[in-house]
């Protein structure tokens, strides 16, 4: 979860992130625990998805209640499953194609705010896989 409290800190004052975090208006939870919850007037990210498994993945997103927007983020080339068991970030995308009111969108390396030299790794990974 590290990750997500840095993140909050590169755009907020740490004493803000904190308040926001004691009030819930923010709120960091592992996809572990949201069986069985409703998550209603809220906007919910799901964070570095490529992992999450299918089961997980339909999990999550029946947990959207009313006036609530979801975001799943997730780099398909950062897949470790196993081999055998698809990733639900693919899945969604094949099985959610085309149902109003959701959209997809792909990020490429231009979209890299990272160090300069990561948008040259990922391209030289993806031209390593492209043969």
């Amino acid at each position: 979860l590290r990750p997500l409290y840095d993140a909050l800190e590169d755009m907020m004052p740490h004493e803000r992130v904190a308040k926001a975090l004691e009030m819930r208006v923010i709120e960091i939870a592992p996809l572990a625990y949201m069986r069985g919850r409703t998550l209603s007037d809220a906007f919910i990210i799901l964070d570095e998805a490529q992992n999450a498994t299918g089961a997980q993945m339909k999990m999550f997103l029946t947990r959207l209640g009313v006036n609530s927007k979801v975001v799943v983020t997730g780099d398909k080339t950062q897949i470790d499953l196993p081999r055998r068991e698809e990733s639900g970030l693919v899945q969604i995308e094949r099985i959610l194609t085309g149902i109003e009111g959701i959209a997809f969108h792909l990020l490429s390396d231009a979209d890299v705010v990272r160090h300069r030299l990561v948008k040259d790794i990922i391209r030289a990974y993806a031209e390593d896989q492209a043969g």
